[in-house]
């Protein structure tokens, strides 16, 4: 409660009359420095005010003396930049891409904008460093349905997979049961001779002769004799550990009694409106073929 205002035997300053709990609060100015400080602040900020685009108003903002702007700043900056970069993609766009992996400078910079361009484009379906998800396909390991070469996926990229691109690479596994090419004991026996016999799950004891006899009828002429595919038509080798779909028997059979046929976009500038330039497919086929399972 206020108090009469009196002079603090210790420091000899005058009270302000207030106190609390019989403390009484001392008439101290703040320190110089911290005035002037204080004071300096409020200039700066009058003058940055002035100077620089500070106070919004409906749909717009004073824009200072100095007519700044950081968006059009950030802008210069990388027009400046693609300028820059622009230099290396037309050098990596006449260059053929085995060549662009043999110029140290050229590969660094095809690399990134590979790197760039996958997660912008690509990541969605093959996942994190091509790690691939189910029914896409892994592009960081060494198994390919039409071949790991640079110049194989950059075809692959450029023109797709049934993409209706005249130039797509394009295959189509027959709907053997839908379209009653085989009925339900030999789908099963199929099932068995491949889940078995290629996927490694074979049981002790099992027949699987029928299986074996439907498959070298039907499905050896693509998948080859001894399950090792067929990059021709962009049959996926069944003797291995990595599958499309998984590698349970019910999916074997889901797929030979109505298959499931992926579509990747041809990513070619020309036949898609969001697609890439020349450079920038080169750079992404590039950085897929570093991802581990390049040929």
């Amino acid at each position: 409660m206020p108090t009469k205002i009196e002079k603090d035997a210790i420091s000899g300053r005058e009270t302000t009359g207030h106190e609390w709990d019989g403390l009484q609060e001392l008439d101290t100015p703040a320190p110089k420095w911290w005035l002037y400080t204080f004071i300096a602040c409020i200039i700066f900020a009058v003058v940055y005010m002035a100077l620089f685009p500070a106070i919004p108003y409906g749909r717009d903002y004073t824009r200072g003396l100095l007519n700044m702007s950081s968006r059009v700043a950030v802008d210069d900056d990388v027009k400046a930049l693609e300028a820059q970069r622009a230099v290396f993609m037309d050098k990596i766009k006449t260059t053929p891409i085995e060549q662009v992996k043999d110029d140290p400078q050229l590969l660094a910079v095809a690399t990134a904008a590979g790197r760039i361009a996958f997660a912008n484009n690509c990541q969605p379906c093959h996942g994190a460093g091509g790690a691939g998800r189910t029914g896409y396909p892994s592009l960081a390991d060494d198994t390919w349905l039409w071949g790991g070469t640079l110049a194989d996926i950059q075809q692959t990229i450029t023109h797709g997979i049934r993409s209706g691109d005249d130039k797509a690479r394009g295959s189509a596994m027959p709907g053997f049961g839908i379209n009653s090419l085989l009925n339900a004991a030999q789908i099963d026996a199929v099932a068995d001779y491949v889940w078995g016999a290629f996927y490694g799950h074979a049981v002790a004891g099992q027949d699987l002769s029928k299986g074996q006899a439907v498959f070298a009828e039907n499905c050896a002429v693509c998948h080859g004799a001894n399950g090792e595919g067929g990059r021709t038509v962009g049959a996926p080798p069944l003797k291995s550990a990595i599958h499309l779909y998984g590698d349970a028997r019910e999916t074997i059979v889901a797929q030979v009694t109505n298959p499931r046929l992926g579509v990747m976009p041809a990513w070619e500038k020309k036949t898609n409106t969001t697609g890439l330039d020349e450079a920038t497919i080169k750079s992404v086929a590039i950085y897929v073929h570093a991802l581990g399972g390049g040929e």
